[in-house]
């Protein structure tokens, strides 16, 4: 699941669920949802553990199969008499196929908030480094020898692992969390002198998010639903909004943020322009001092999804009005990824390497990698992610454009893109964002 882009699977979708219509019933399905819960409970079946073949030897041979792709996810579907179950893969990765969802008489069950406890070390090989560790119990494990697996896992707080003498030396799993909350490269010393994105407006267009999260709930401005009513939180949007003005984390924990929820996984432009309608017409009944002036999307794949052409317009409208749209679409902004390393200074620009996603002509790259993020599980909850991708990004670059809007409110979107390029520190990794050059920018246009 690629992080360059906005993608969803959210709940086992029911798009993925063809109604049965099959007569012929296998002794050995489950005949009550009680029956089904006790192979569960007993470890029959595991969530993320199990494979296809397992699912055969328990039920035969299911009466229809077939795969396809939903966002960046392979899914393999088995359809029995009365139940569904579905395997899920990313493309390109050597995990297997493992159980993500089941279907039984029409209900779908909610395996995701179930934690995944490991066997034996071969169990290892079923998780990619999308996802990873996260709500996994390590706790059986000795991962000793495992060093270079977690150094590329994500995990989270709710993540469980061995006793210390069981993990590789130095790697010290609350410590990386605590340390991936510092935002880097300067940014606590800007804030400690005011320049925090005080009184600018960021609107986030991203998934369903967890309002009450401590790292943004004080800075919500409003939260508006487009098409998604009634669905869960994802991971996706407290990530984003943590990035942007999370209170520990966050670029420009001062600012104001109003949020879209969109069902981003319909891979539609249409929830984006409806977004950027909304935003463009609230505009124009605020004063300057509470407009919007600055909005983060998630996603570069504009060109690939319908209306593309009222995209171009609205954004082009954004523009020309003043608001900073920042996405991961490089014809826009030429940006990638930094991977920090862990150990060694964060504010240092050369304590940072390339990370997987690198600009054209490599014209920038921000922090995104070995960074601690806000998830979906609770108010508390973070996640460590250790190589990031372009979605942190954007609300990275969202948070410097509100901090220079703060210091000169009628700077244009064209010079603030201008002054991310121009501004970098050239390292052994490429070229590093510059927190402080770049807002020395907007203070020299002033005369400060």
């Amino acid at each position: 699941m690629r992080k360059s882009s906005v993608r969803a699977f959210p709940l086992f979708c029911s798009a993925l669920i063809a109604v049965l219509c099959v007569s012929h019933v296998f002794s050995a399905v489950p005949q009550s949802r009680a029956d089904l819960d006790a192979m569960i409970t007993s470890g029959q079946l595991l969530y993320r553990l199990t494979e296809p073949p397992e699912v055969t030897a328990l039920f035969g041979e299911p009466t229809d199969t077939n795969q396809l792709r939903e966002g960046e996810m392979l899914i393999q579907l088995f359809r029995y008499p009365g139940m569904t179950v579905a395997f899920g893969r990313r493309p390109g990765s050597q995990s297997p196929f493992v159980l993500i969802g089941i279907e039984f008489q029409g209900q779908r069950l909610n395996l995701r908030d179930m934690k995944v406890t490991l066997r034996t070390e071969k169990d290892l090989a079923k998780f990619d480094d999308f996802s990873g560790f996260q709500n996994v119990s390590l706790a059986n494990l000795d991962l000793r020898q495992q060093a270079d697996l977690l150094e590329r896992m994500p995990f989270d707080t709710s993540t469980e692992w061995p006793p210390a003498e069981k993990l590789p030396p130095n790697f010290n799993p609350a410590e990386r969390l605590r340390a991936g909350l510092y935002p880097g490269l300067g940014m606590r010393r800007l804030h400690e002198e005011g320049i925090d994105g005080k009184g600018v407006g960021i609107a986030i267009i991203d998934q369903p998010f967890l309002r009450d999260h401590v790292e943004y709930r004080d800075a919500i401005a409003s939260y508006e639903l487009i098409g998604v009513e009634g669905a869960p939180p994802q991971m996706h949007g407290p990530a984003v909004a943590c990035i942007a003005v999370g209170k520990n984390r966050g670029v420009a924990p001062g600012a104001r943020l109003t949020f879209f929820a969109t069902p981003t996984w319909k891979r539609d432009n249409q929830p984006y322009i409806d977004g950027m309608k909304k935003i463009l017409e609230l505009n124009r009944t605020k004063p300057d001092n509470e407009k919007i002036r600055v909005v983060s999307i998630s996603t570069g794949m504009f060109s690939q999804q319908p209306h593309y052409e009222e995209w171009l317009a609205v954004r082009k409208e954004a523009d020309a009005s003043g608001v900073f749209v920042i996405t991961c679409d490089h014809s826009a902004l030429a940006y990638g990824t930094l991977v920090r390393v862990p150990g060694r200074d964060p504010d240092d620009p050369e304590s940072y390497r390339p990370g997987r996603y690198q600009a054209p002509n490599r014209a920038l790259l921000v922090p995104a990698g070995n960074m601690t993020r806000a998830t979906h599980t609770g108010p508390e909850a973070y996640a460590l992610d250790p190589e990031g991708g372009m979605s942190w990004a954007a609300p990275y670059i969202a948070g410097l454009a509100a901090l220079a809007y703060q210091v000169d409110p009628g700077v244009s979107p064209a010079r603030i893109r201008a002054a991310l390029s121009d501004t970098v520190t050239r390292t052994s990794a490429g070229p590093v964002v510059n927190p402080r050059r770049f807002i020395e920018v907007f203070k020299k246009q002033l005369g400060k």
